[in-house]
């Protein structure tokens, strides 16, 4: 079985905020791509309504998800993100499920 993480995080941006989300999700994709361990960085709109967002990543190990929290980058949107949101935002982590023979 992988140790690989998937990772969902959920945002809602406060009113007025909305584009800043986006900008700042998708500017986190680069940077986020180049680390080593990740393996995907994908930032989703919802289609109806332009406040809330998700992330959805996937990690080679919790390893490589605690490095990259620890870097520059996700610290600047960690911050701006506490400024910009209208509620905290929702991490959920998840592994995947063993094949049944």
């Amino acid at each position: 079985m992988s140790n690989t993480l998937t990772i969902i995080a959920g945002f809602t941006a406060k009113p007025g905020q909305e584009q800043r989300l986006r900008d700042e999700l998708t500017a986190m994709i680069e940077p986020s791509l180049g680390e080593e361990g990740c393996l995907g960085y994908q930032p989703y709109a919802h289609p109806e309504d332009p406040s809330r967002m998700i992330i959805v990543e996937e990690w080679a190990d919790s390893a490589a998800l605690d490095h990259h929290f620890s870097l520059p980058h996700f610290e600047h949107v960690a911050g701006v993100l506490e400024e910009i949101l209208a509620e905290p935002f929702t991490l959920r982590r998840l592994t995947g499920v063993p094949a049944v023979d």
